[in-house]
């Protein structure tokens, strides 16, 4: 099966190109959640998150970042969100790393963040155990984490 972002970068399929770096690639999604929904690809095909080389995954989000200005001026939305998604449980629907760029307005009926009410805080002890395993497994050297075999 072959993969639709691939397809439009090799200009195979069809897409309606926002803007492009020589590593990214900015389209409008052909399912617009909301009026000027964008996709920001990598031009390489990389799954997800967790295999997007740092340097590629900051062009990606450089070119979000200015499609999220264009959206600003172009739509006038007040609000604006960037989402990301990885695996099925996450709702990755497409095995190639995307940014969604969506403008957004009060009411427009895309999601809630927290659709059951905002949760209860957690407690300081929490939050400071998770805060020290995190930095425990974060290399010193601006790099991310070697995933440990889980044998």
């Amino acid at each position: 099966m072959s993969c639709p972002f691939c397809e439009i970068v090799a200009g195979r399929g069809e897409a309606s190109v926002v803007a492009q770096t020589d590593n990214a690639l900015a389209f409008l999604d052909l399912r617009q959640a909301v009026l000027g929904h964008v996709l920001v690809v990598p031009k390489l095909h990389v799954q997800d998150i967790y295999a997007i080389d740092l340097a590629l995954a900051g062009e990606v989000m450089q070119l979000g970042v200015r499609v999220a200005h264009a959206l600003r001026e172009t739509m006038h939305a007040p609000g604006l969100n960037l989402w990301q998604s990885n695996g099925a449980a996450g709702g990755q629907e497409v095995p190639h790393f995307h940014l969604h760029v969506h403008p957004r307005r009060v009411a427009d009926g895309l999601f809630r963040v927290y659709p059951h009410g905002v949760p209860t805080p957690s407690t300081r002890e929490v939050l400071d155990d998770l805060a020290q395993r995190l930095r425990h497994v974060l290399p010193h050297d601006g790099g991310v984490p070697t995933p440990r075999s889980s044998a």
